[in-house]
């Protein structure tokens, strides 16, 4: 079975711009050839599908599981009804075939993270509660000294500190 691939989270209070910030690393990794995968954790119900198209007919009929294909794409919905959210290493499990996968949230899980901190919106000891962080990027740099520095507004910069952190990554891997 092959090994599953790197992991990233990037970790901060909401509000703190991590979607955008992933969004923009994403596209500076795509054209690096890099191929992406991304997992994003939330604290409240969603939902993916769209009223009144087939999957979510079967669903509301009472499916547990709808896996949907086309030549462009597939994906699958599976309702939980009262079972556990899966944890991450198992969501990670499932994605076989990328480079990297970059997480949005999970911040007590055991992970390697970069941790957002703003000048003006952010808790400025938050890298120093959590495990495995492994760079911080920020507006205020001055305030740091402890772990790697990255610039918060230039995420060409942040993308490529990932990109030489992915081969000693690798030779971590069994």
């Amino acid at each position: 079975m092959p090994s599953s691939p790197p992991v990233i989270g990037f970790v901060a209070p909401s509000g703190s711009g991590k979607t955008t910030l992933i969004e923009q690393v994403i596209t500076h990794l795509v054209a690096a050839g890099l191929r992406v995968a991304t997992i994003k954790h939330g604290h409240h119900p969603a939902d993916p599908d769209i009223p009144g198209k087939d999957t979510h007919r079967f669903r509301q009929a009472g499916a547990h599981t709808v896996l949907f294909a086309c030549p462009e794409r597939w994906f699958m919905i599976q309702d939980l009804h009262q079972q556990p959210e899966p944890t991450l290493t198992e969501q990670v499990a499932r994605l076989h075939g990328h480079d990297i996968i970059l997480v949005e949230g999970y911040k007590e899980e055991e992970h390697p993270k970069i941790v957002l901190l703003r000048r003006a919106a952010s808790d400025h000891n938050l890298h120093r509660t959590l495990k495995q962080v492994i760079a911080v990027a920020t507006d205020d740099p001055e305030s740091l000294a402890e772990l790697p520095v990255l610039p918060l507004n230039d995420p060409g910069a942040v993308a490529e500190f990932i990109r030489s952190w992915i081969p000693a990554r690798l030779e971590e891997l069994p």
